[in-house]
């Protein structure tokens, strides 16, 4: 069988995110008499037992606890969503009142993805801002005279396709790390863009326009069957109401509103407020 490492390094070479938990402290147990047990006793994790948990796939190893594999298993996933490495300590044997087990988890996780429907300068600016946040950035547009990489040179991938074709093709692969702007502001490509990443895991769903197009984008999509609940994850007009009015200034509005949400702050977003988008300034 592939050992943890193997499996860790396999993941990243493949750009699958991983989670490789590890014993790393025992508790000194109290010892437990034998002379009138009827069955041998349970099993214990040892220091520096390892599993390897991915998403979709049986984990990697076991602390010979099934119960508390079965806990690590949820914690990791948990981990992986944040991507934030933990230390976690458990009862040893299940025992509530004995926890003697204390585990790592380290997670390996590619770059969170940032995919910008629509090829304009505010565009060219979120793209700027994301890579230094360290994203890994997709701009789409379906036309090819504007979606080229001359335009984009520091986005990471291109893409001159209908944004709701290429987006149903990576939607099961974006978590709560993920974001996905949605620049375009036209009908015809914002609607079926956000339709198409509504039902996904992706943390973040923004749409730029102003309160006017917005409230008409919203009208469309429950026209196209959407439930408020599910309407409730767009964040439009996109980002927080800072004042923003040149690109870069939106791209900054942009990139706090989706950190603040990851982080869950309350920040001051343009969508829940009222009124003009744009201030006067003196």
């Amino acid at each position: 069988m592939i050992g943890a490492m193997a499996a860790v390094r396999e993941c990243l070479r493949s750009d699958e995110p991983a989670v490789l938990a590890t014993v790393v402290e025992l508790s000194p147990q109290e010892p437990v008499s034998t002379a009138n047990a009827t069955s041998p006793p349970a099993p214990s994790p040892t220091l520096g037992a390892k599993i390897v948990v991915r998403l979709g796939t049986t984990p990697l190893g076991s602390f010979g606890e099934p119960t508390l594999d079965e806990t690590v298993l949820r914690d990791a996933l948990d981990s992986l969503a944040t991507g934030q490495n933990t230390v976690r300590s458990y009862p040893a044997n299940g025992d509530p009142g004995n926890s003697g087990v204390t585990v790592f988890y380290e997670v390996f996780t590619p770059p969170p993805r940032m995919v910008v429907v629509g090829s304009t300068d505010f565009t060219a600016a979120l793209v700027r801002v994301a890579k230094i946040l360290g994203y890994r950035v997709t701009v789409c547009d379906a036309r090819t005279v504007f979606a080229t990489a001359l335009r984009f040179p520091e986005a990471d991938e291109v893409v001159a396709v209908w944004p709701d074709r290429y987006l149903a093709t990576v939607a099961d692969r974006l978590g709560p790390r993920d974001a996905v702007c949605v620049l375009s502001h036209d009908l015809k490509f914002d609607v079926p863009a956000i339709l198409a990443v509504l039902d996904s895991r992706v943390g973040y769903i923004g749409a730029m326009g102003s309160r006017r197009s917005h409230a008409e984008r919203i009208e469309r999509l429950r026209d196209s069957g959407v439930a408020d609940a599910k309407l409730s994850r767009v964040m439009g007009p996109i980002g927080i109401d800072i004042g923003a009015r040149t690109p870069e200034e939106t791209a900054v509005a942009i990139v706090a509103e989706i950190i603040a949400l990851r982080a869950s702050i309350p920040v001051p977003s343009l969508r829940d407020r009222s009124g003009p988008i744009h201030h006067a300034r003196a």
